[in-house]
C-alpha cells in the first residue's frame, strides 16, 4: 500500500524555490504519495500562528524558507511543540557561502526576486522570444544568444521561453522539408543549435496536436496530415533536417527523453562550451 503524507512548505515570498527544492526531493520517492500544503508570503508572528494551527490539522513535515531568525524560532518551537520533523531548507547554504565568502547573509525574503539589471534582462528576453518565436521577424537573429532550429513540434518554443526566464534571448527557426531556410540562419555568427525526436514519440505528439484542434477553425489537408504524422514522411523530414544541421556545423540535442528543463541544461553547456 502506497504511504501518504501532506509536506507543508512555509516561505516568507513566492515560495516558488521551496516548491521546486521539494517537488525534485518528491520525484525520488515513487512509491509515496505526498501531497504539498504551500503557505506563502508567511511574514508576521499571527500569519505564522496560523500556519502552525493548520498543520496541528493536517500533520506532516515541514520545510521551511523563512530568513527572519524570530520566525524561524517561532517555527522551530511550534513543530517541536507539535512534535513534526521541520527542515531549514536555506541554512545549510547560507552557512556554506557565509564561510567561503566571509560576508553575513542579508536575510532578505524574496532576494531573488528584485527588480535588479537581471530582472530586467529577462523581461527583455521574453520579449524577444515573442517576436522571434516560429521562424518570425529572423533580420533580427543577430541579436539572439542562441538561435533554435528543428521540424514541428519538437519544444523549440517552450525551450526558448524556458531559456528567457534565464535571461537568454532565444530565438527559433522551423525547419520544413522542401522550403529553404531564412538565409539570415546561414550567415549569423551566433550560436545555431538543432533540435531532433524519435520519430514514434514525434508522431505521438502530432497527433495530440491534430486531435486538440478546432474542426471548424483548422484548415483541413488530408495530404499535408497524411505526411504530418506518416512514420515513414517524419522519419525522412527528421534525416533531412539532421543532415542540414550537419551540413552546417549545427549541434544536435535528442529531446525524446528531455524534459525542457533538461534541453535547456544542455543548450547552455553547449553555449559555455563556446
Amino acid at each position: 500500500m502506497q504511504k501518504k503524507i501532506t509536506l507543508h512548505l512555509v516561505s516568507e515570498a513566492t515560495g516558488q524555490t521551496l516548491d521546486s527544492v521539494a517537488r525534485a526531493c518528491i520525484a525520488q520517492f515513487p512509491n509515496t504519495e505526498v501531497h504539498l500544503r504551500h503557505w506563502n508570503l508567511i511574514r508576521t508572528q499571527l500569519q505564522l500562528r496560523r500556519v502552525l494551527r493548520h498543520i496541528a490539522l493536517d500533520r506532516g513535515p515541514v520545510m521551511s524558507s523563512l530568513t527572519d531568525p524570530t520566525l524561524q524560532a517561532d517555527m522551530e518551537a511550534g513543530c517541536a511543540s507539535l512534535q513534526v520533523r521541520l527542515l531549514d531548507v536555506l541554512d545549510n547554504a547560507l552557512h556554506f557561502l557565509t564561510e567561503e565568502t566571509g560576508e553575513e547573509a542579508t536575510l532578505h525574503p524574496g532576494g531573488q526576486y528584485i527588480m535588479d539589471e537581471n530582472y530586467y534582462q529577462r523581461i527583455e528576453a521574453m520579449h524577444y522570444v515573442l517576436a522571434h518565436d516560429d521562424g518570425q521577424e529572423t533580420k533580427g537573429l543577430n541579436e539572439a544568444d542562441v538561435i533554435l532550429v528543428g521540424v514541428s513540434r519538437v519544444s523549440k518554443t517552450p525551450t526558448c521561453f524556458y531559456l528567457a526566464n534565464r535571461g537568454l534571448k532565444a530565438a527559433n527557426v522551423p525547419l520544413v522539408m522542401g522550403i529553404e531556410p531564412p538565409q539570415d540562419l546561414f550567415t549569423t555568427d551566433k550560436p545555431v543549435i538543432g533540435l531532433t525526436i524519435d520519430p514514434e514519440r514525434l508522431i505521438e505528439i502530432r497527433r495530440n496536436r491534430l486531435s486538440q484542434m478546432v474542426p471548424s477553425k483548422a484548415k483541413i489537408d488530408p495530404v499535408a496530415d497524411y505526411a504530418y504524422i506518416d512514420l515513414e514522411k517524419v522519419q525522412e523530414e527528421l534525416h533531412w533536417a539532421r543532415r542540414l544541421c550537419r551540413r552546417h556545423n549545427w549541434p544536435v540535442i535528442d529531446v525524446t527523453r528531455r524534459s525542457i528543463e533538461e534541453t535547456s541544461a544542455a543548450i547552455l553547456d553547449l553555449i559555455s562550451a563556446g
